[in-house]
């Protein structure tokens, strides 16, 4: 299996595969709109902004696994990071991350890059690193600032 065999819902309800990001460096986020972590939503759209056009994507999942931290539908909660942090990155439809009804993605996700101390995610804005061909090539903690992982993503684009 290969992280490009997964399919993902957007925020309005639109099916998608992974497939469609093939050939780019994906960074694949965790998010919530009520999170001290929130206001990473400015790094990222930043990291967006300047690598997009050399081959980033950036793909945010609301999850409300955390002190409910994301009460709100999925199009409110990509509405919400629009008009409060400028996103314009894809958002998708808010999923699960961890327990019994974890979305295939983030199965996948942390079976290729296990935490440090156990491989479930333990809170909003955990980040993966995904490779041009596929492969998960980092995971980030939660409190890592976007503009840490810059230097990966440059390694990555070249």
């Amino acid at each position: 299996m290969s992280i490009y065999d997964i399919g993902i819902q957007t925020a309005t309800g639109e099916e998608k595969q992974l497939a469609d990001f093939k050939s780019k460096a994906v960074l694949i986020v965790n998010t919530a709109s009520k999170c001290g972590f929130t206001p990473q939503f400015d790094g990222l759209q930043k990291l967006y902004d300047t690598y997009h056009d050399k081959g980033l994507e950036i793909l945010g999942f609301p999850c409300n696994q955390f002190m409910n931290q994301e009460p709100n539908s999925s199009e409110q909660a990509a509405e919400y990071c629009r008009l409060n942090y400028g996103v314009n990155f894809p958002m998708f439809a808010k999923i699960d991350v961890r327990g019994k009804h974890t979305h295939p993605l983030f199965k996948y996700l942390t079976k290729e890059a296990p935490g440090v101390i156990s491989d479930q995610i333990k809170w909003n804005f955990t980040k993966f690193l995904i490779d041009q061909e596929g492969n998960v090539i980092k995971r980030y903690a939660p409190k890592t600032d976007p503009s840490d992982i810059e230097k990966d993503i440059q390694t990555l684009l070249g």
